[in-house]
């Protein structure tokens, strides 16, 4: 998720891909602080499924004794936020955690709040109707069996109406810097890596592996690129030689800087690109007015074959690869309002000005490893799925514009907390 914080008071591709032979693998622990005090972990997710996948989830306690409560493991922010008894019937839906309850709360004694500019679902945030307002405080905090005392937290006091819906609790953020939960792991000697394996809701399964990888989950040797220094270092960005739709290159700019952030459900992109990829799909792809920066076809062009997307990038190795929205994703289903008939189908691309922003759609394909202490992320075929697409040769080019990409500093604005 990508929030704005305010606080209170303050290719076209040339060549043929070929598959990469690929052998079973051990957990991955290679990047780790010397001292290993603490070992891997896997917790189960859920995943909120409205019609498409949404958001994949898990359990987490906090306090003394601990109080359970349920929270995105979200790489598009680094704090640990969540619904507090401070909030009353603005978190009705969700479990309220009740400091009085803790021996080892402490309160902060400050307030903050944060508007998001991605929400949970595949429509876009308008004004600051995802808001939240935080007490900011410590306490102990459990995952599985990994455990930090002191960890900053943020009590949700009041919410927007939007977040009712949600069947989780809060937001953990896991950003590329060891901070908050995550920091006060390796700290303890926690291998300073992490494991994403998100599926579909038919499927289930769905796991994060904190201090390491499941190499059970996928096959082969996984594909890793750099960290881009693009942006502010909180942030999961890789640079990308260029997005491709159904083989065709979509105009991108010179630079394109791509954000992967589990707490997105879909794409959200900046308009023009937006434009662009639905262009070379069908002209019958247009903005719906009713939902400003949503678009909408006619359900019955479905299936369009020439959907699937390819976003590039340069492996650690040199090697060009495709990671691949299929086809099959570019529908969420009919609008569920201004809708009467039915008729009008949704894309999951959404329009956010600046940012290309990578979420469920494409991380559900892989297995996806980010590892803080190599500066990098990974990509495995994930079992059942297809392999990570390579290519040979020169560097693949796409055409280009100028819209840019987001300064570093406002970025480093959205994410400081």
């Amino acid at each position: 998720m990508r929030a704005t914080n305010s606080l209170v008071g303050a290719l076209s591709v040339a060549h043929s891909p070929y598959t990469l032979t690929l052998s079973p693998k051990r957990l991955d622990t290679t990047h780790s602080l010397s001292r290993r005090a603490l070992q891997p972990a896997d917790v189960p997710l859920m995943d909120y499924f409205n019609r498409t996948d949404l958001q994949w989830y898990g359990n987490i306690s906090v306090g003394t004794p601990p109080q359970n409560l349920t929270v995105v493991f979200d790489t598009g922010s680094t704090t640990l936020e969540f619904a507090s008894t401070l909030c009353g019937s603005a978190c009705a839906n969700q479990h309220q955690f009740n400091p009085n309850k803790s021996s080892t709360f402490v309160d902060g004694g400050s307030s903050r709040r944060i508007v998001f500019s991605t929400g949970v679902g595949i429509d876009p945030v308008v004004g600051d109707n995802t808001a939240l307002v935080l007490r900011t405080a410590k306490d102990t905090v459990r995952v599985a069996d990994l455990s930090a005392s002191e960890v900053p937290i943020y009590l949700i006091t009041n919410q927007t109406p939007v977040f009712l819906q949600n069947p989780f609790d809060g937001i953990m953020g896991l950003g590329a810097q060891p901070v908050g939960f995550l920091g006060g792991l390796i700290a303890q000697g926690l291998p300073a890596m992490f494991g994403m394996l998100f599926t579909p809701h038919d499927e289930g399964g769905a796991q994060l592996t904190l201090g390491g990888v499941d190499s059970s989950q996928f096959s082969g040797d996984p594909t890793y690129v750099v960290l881009s220094n693009d942006m502010a270092p909180q942030m999961w960005v890789l640079s990308s030689s260029g997005i491709f739709v159904g083989g065709k290159a979509a105009p991108t700019p010179q630079q394109l800087s791509v954000i992967f952030d589990s707490g997105t459900s879909t794409l959200a992109i900046d308009p023009t690109l937006s434009k662009a990829i639905y262009a070379l799909i069908s002209p019958e792809i247009q903005p719906n007015s009713a939902q400003p920066g949503t678009w909408g076809f006619p359900c019955s062009i479905l299936p369009l074959g020439n959907a699937t997307i390819d976003f590039a990038f340069t492996s650690t190795d040199g090697r060009l690869f495709n990671l691949t929205i299929p086809a099959d994703a570019l529908s969420v289903g009919p609008f569920p309002t201004n809708n009467p008939n039915g008729t009008l189908c949704q894309g999951f691309i959404t329009d956010l000005q600046g940012f290309v922003i990578v979420g469920g759609s494409l991380l559900k394909e892989y297995y996806s490893i980010w590892d803080v202490s190599g500066h990098r992320m990974g990509f495995a075929k994930r079992n059942g799925t297809i392999a990570v697409s390579h290519k040979t040769g020169a560097a693949a080019t796409s055409k280009r514009t100028s819209w840019g990409v987001v300064s570093a500093l406002f970025v480093a604005v959205l994410l400081s907390l």
